[in-house]
């Protein structure tokens, strides 16, 4: 896929209230980035904002770090946020392969990943925001039976996604279906941007929620 640059967009999210700058620095501390003590849930990879603005808006009593790589999409969720001003909500602009060095062990209670770059390469598979090089580092941050839930349109690599579940052992499938607008798991579910489009096109929405288990010593 290829993104529109949009002129100045790292001048305004350098300026921008709403983002985090130094972020690596409030690891373990995001309890007074937010000024409570309210779970805290990220969306990594998370565009142009509607997903996490919403349930950001739906749920005062949580603290949501939306966190993006590419600024000509995330300078768009910073335009929205600057409209709603939820001071629940803020973002980082960053690479997800160091999400370890921002969050302290246990500080997160649930992950969202969205339609994620499928890196259809065999040799680009570690990148894959499912794969269980990408399992340990979430481990590193979520909380005792801390969440994953995963949408994406893209069967291979949601069988992917499967797959790797099963080869981590840290990790359990708790529910996933191949169809979510026709499943029990629709209620409740928020759409982002390229759910929208995708659902009005009729494609079918997959959907997984693993959760980190511990075992007994």
């Amino acid at each position: 896929m290829r993104l529109r640059n949009v002129p100045g967009s790292r001048d305004v999210i350098a300026g921008s209230r709403f983002t985090i700058k130094n972020e690596t620095e409030y690891k373990g501390k995001w309890n007074t980035v937010f000024g409570n003590d309210h779970p805290i849930h990220i969306e990594i990879g998370m565009g142009k904002g509607q997903f996490i603005l919403t349930l950001a808006r739906e749920n005062p009593d949580i603290n949501y770090v939306g966190i993006e790589k590419y600024s000509s999409v995330l300078v768009r969720a910073i335009e929205k946020q600057e409209t709603e001003e939820l001071s629940n909500l803020c973002f980082i602009r960053m690479e997800a392969e160091n999400i370890a060095d921002v969050f302290e062990e246990g500080e997160v209670d649930r992950i969202y990943l969205n339609f994620s770059d499928p890196w259809p390469k065999d040799r680009h598979a570690k990148r894959r925001l499912t794969s269980t090089a990408f399992l340990e580092r979430y481990e590193r941050i979520l909380a005792k039976e801390g969440h994953v839930i995963f949408k994406t349109d893209n069967r291979d690599l949601f069988d992917f996604s499967l797959d790797q579940v099963e080869q981590a052992p840290d990790w359990k499938l708790l529910n996933s279906t191949f169809d979510l607008h026709h499943s029990e798991y629709v209620e409740g579910n928020v759409m982002t941007e390229y759910e929208t489009r995708f659902v009005e096109k009729g494609n079918a929405i997959c959907r997984m929620e693993i959760m980190q288990i511990e075992h007994e010593t």
